[in-house]
């Protein structure tokens, strides 16, 4: 099987509550499309020993990638390979990630760009408005 080079990703998990610091709702909350994130395994967890914790900029845990893709990529970790993650979008469920395992920049997909101009004196930050599909 060869390695994807470039994957969007599920992260789950967001109702539970964080062991300490914020709400894993809050975390994503300050997240906006193509801020970076990391991808943590944690392999002693006693639930999935793939499991791989996403934090956002700040460091809070904003909550797992899901199990069915766990192992492909604690498994690229453990490997080496370069990973780089950025936020994609807030979900009702969780979030998406895009992340990539060869060392090249994320890239969003073009309907997850927001090129709406932000006065960043207002306080105001559009949401991101899903596309009719």
């Amino acid at each position: 099987m060869v390695a994807p080079t470039s994957l969007s990703l599920a992260v789950v998990g967001v109702k539970y509550d964080a062991k300490r610091g914020p709400t894993r709702r809050f975390a994503i909350e300050l997240c906006r499309p193509g801020d970076p994130v990391e991808l943590v395994p944690e392999p002693k967890n006693p639930e999935d020993q793939y499991a791989v914790t996403v934090l956002n900029g700040q460091g809070m845990m904003m909550g797992y990638i899901t199990a069915e893709r766990a192992p492909l990529v604690s498994g690229l970790i453990g490997r080496g390979a370069p990973v780089k993650a950025i936020f994609q979008a807030q979900t009702v469920w969780g979030a998406i990630i895009r992340a990539t395992f060869d060392g090249n920049e994320p890239d969003l997909p073009p309907e997850f760009i927001d090129e709406s101009p932000v006065d960043e004196d207002s306080g105001f930050y559009p949401d991101w408005i899903p596309p009719d599909d």
